[in-house]
């Protein structure tokens, strides 16, 4: 879904305001207001603090008008083998390889290790994407992992009630077990607040090896028959239910 940015307010700062026409992060834009490549009203701006009003001033970068980019939110499937920065420095195949190639700026909200799949939400909605991942909103996550056992009662306990791992602590939300099939023991676990490699890293503690994790739900959304690679736009109750959850 693409739908027209809100208006910037009265006065934004100036790095703020370049953000949002996807020139890069804020401090990104405080390198170019630095280097002297950006203008209000035709003239340099060189140093940080600057307030700007859109509605009745005209900033340039290089020379060029810059505007706000169109707000974008939309669901991928990803599949195993894509990493979730926009570049990689081993030139591995990113997210963005299987988006549109006439998207704005856009980055995915909490990532997938390289070999999880599923559900990423993309945007370039900093604000939104900010509250969903702050802690007290305690935006769930469901996700379906294949392991090469099953859990014993004290294990399934130590994953809810919190297992210690690098100095953090790691718990589920919930978890329970799903039919089991030829291949492994499949299990649902919900996540409540997610850390790097969270459920792998509890399964690693319990000596369990994962065979397949996959995420299908965040919040409202959910993975539905959005096949791997696929990509496609929330729909307006969708992005109404994100944000009401977000508290926005």
């Amino acid at each position: 879904m693409v739908s027209r940015r809100p208006s910037p307010p009265y006065k934004v700062r100036l790095q703020k305001y370049l953000a949002s026409c996807g020139l890069g992060s804020r401090r990104a834009c405080e390198r170019l207001i630095a280097d002297g490549r950006v203008a209000v009203d035709g003239a340099t701006v060189s140093e940080q603090g600057v307030t700007v009003d859109p509605d009745r001033q005209t900033v340039a970068v290089d020379g060029k008008p810059v505007a706000p980019e169109p707000l974008c939110y939309l669901l991928l499937n990803k599949p195993a083998g894509y990493v979730c920065t926009s570049r990689d420095p081993e030139g591995r195949d990113t997210f963005l390889d299987l988006l549109p190639s006439d998207l704005p700026r856009v980055f995915s909200v909490g990532r997938l290790d390289q070999y999880s799949e599923g559900l990423l939400l993309i945007t370039n909605d900093g604000a939104l994407a900010n509250r969903l991942l702050h802690p007290r909103h305690e935006v769930l996550k469901v996700y379906q992992a294949l392991v090469e056992r099953a859990l014993s009662r004290s294990e399934l306990r130590a994953m809810e009630k919190g297992i210690e791992d690098r100095g953090e602590l790691l718990r589920a939300h919930s978890i329970r077990m799903l039919r089991r099939v030829r291949e492994g023991v499949p299990y649902e676990i919900t996540l409540g607040e997610g850390r790097n490699r969270h459920i792998r890293r509890m399964f690693e503690a319990l000596s369990v090896r994962v065979l397949r994790l996959r995420r299908v739900r965040v919040g409202p959304l959910s993975l539905g028959r959005l096949k791997p690679g696929e990509s496609r736009a929330l729909t307006d109750p969708e992005l109404r239910r994100l944000k009401r959850q977000a508290g926005s």
